[in-house]
């Protein structure tokens, strides 16, 4: 399978966690759905390293896993606090703000001096990226309460003007992009497919502390029907990092990453036709210009 392929695939894959993992969190009367997309999350990724482990022959240790536990707690942070903030904001906005991490990757780089010299385009995909987040939480702020409520409407949700809403979103943005930073900094003495396994380890043992917590102290039921999204929503993900490997080991990672970092584009591509989310043209101008960041990070990528 080459790398366009792959490319294609995991783009799909990723736009599909997102999507399905909306349909699993926005309930906002269940307070402990971000805890049970966790669980889901862990189940997932925890078959998947046994088979990399059983099957796949990928070394593992408790040494590796402590290595690379400040990583993992970082992604797994990261990404609880994007699934918190699926109750609270559309999908629309909240993808594109997630995957504004990597100009902020690229500028805490930048500020403690380990960045490589970089080219013109890339310092402007950092602003663009950072202008159109910070160009949504304005709009988002400042939007009337009626024309809200009228463009929600049809998708039957309603969510309330709150700093919540946008702090969530952008405490993953943080976090993602502290993991990134210190992703690069552990690897350099890891393996990738051990690093990879312990993270998956590490989210499983999030899950099994989630259930503990959701299920047996605070004594909450699992639906199946509620519950079946965010095992979808899980089983994308992980099929998603998979196939980001492969696309990057395929030789052609200038093409393949500007492909799989479009991915938040397809998010809102599908909560528009399936969720029926609708937001005004000054947000989906914000969403466009931080598309145009990620797409150029994207490029330069290598």
């Amino acid at each position: 399978m080459n790398w366009f392929v792959c490319s294609i695939i995991a783009l799909l894959c990723w736009s599909g966690s997102d999507f399905f993992s909306k349909i699993g969190c926005r309930d906002a009367s269940d307070k402990y759905s971000h805890f049970k997309m966790v669980m889901a999350v862990g189940v997932v990724m925890g078959l998947h390293a046994a088979y990399e482990v059983f099957v796949g022959g990928v070394e593992i240790s408790l040494d590796v896993i402590l290595t690379y536990l400040p990583v993992s707690l970082l992604y797994i942070l990261s990404m609880t606090m994007g699934y918190v903030g699926l109750r609270y904001i559309e999908l629309s906005i909240s993808s594109p703000i997630c995957n504004a991490s990597g100009a902020l990757v690229a500028i805490i780089a930048i500020v403690t001096g380990i960045a490589d010299p970089m080219e013109a385009p890339q310092y402007l995909a950092i602003v663009l990226a950072c202008a159109g987040v910070i160009g949504l939480g304005f709009v988002e702020a400042n939007e009337d309460e009626e024309l809200r409520a009228a463009r929600q409407e049809e998708s039957n949700y309603k969510y309330a003007k709150s700093w919540l809403a946008l702090a969530l979103p952008i405490a993953y943005c943080v976090l993602d992009a502290a993991g990134t930073f210190a992703d690069d900094l552990v690897l350099e003495t890891l393996n990738e497919d051990s690093a990879n396994v312990a993270y998956e380890l590490t989210f499983l043992f999030s899950g099994i502390v989630a259930f503990i917590y959701t299920c047996i102290i605070k004594k909450q039921k699992l639906v199946p029907k509620m519950e079946a999204p965010k095992y979808v929503g899980a089983i994308f993900e992980t099929i998603g990092q998979l196939f980001y490997i492969y696309a990057l080991a395929g030789g052609e990672s200038a093409l393949a990453a500007p492909i799989i970092a479009s991915y938040c584009m397809a998010s809102v591509l599908w909560s528009r036709l399936f969720l029926k989310e609708k937001l005004s043209w000054k947000h989906y101008a914000c969403i466009a210009v931080t598309f145009a960041g990620i797409l150029i990070m994207g490029i330069y990528d290598m």
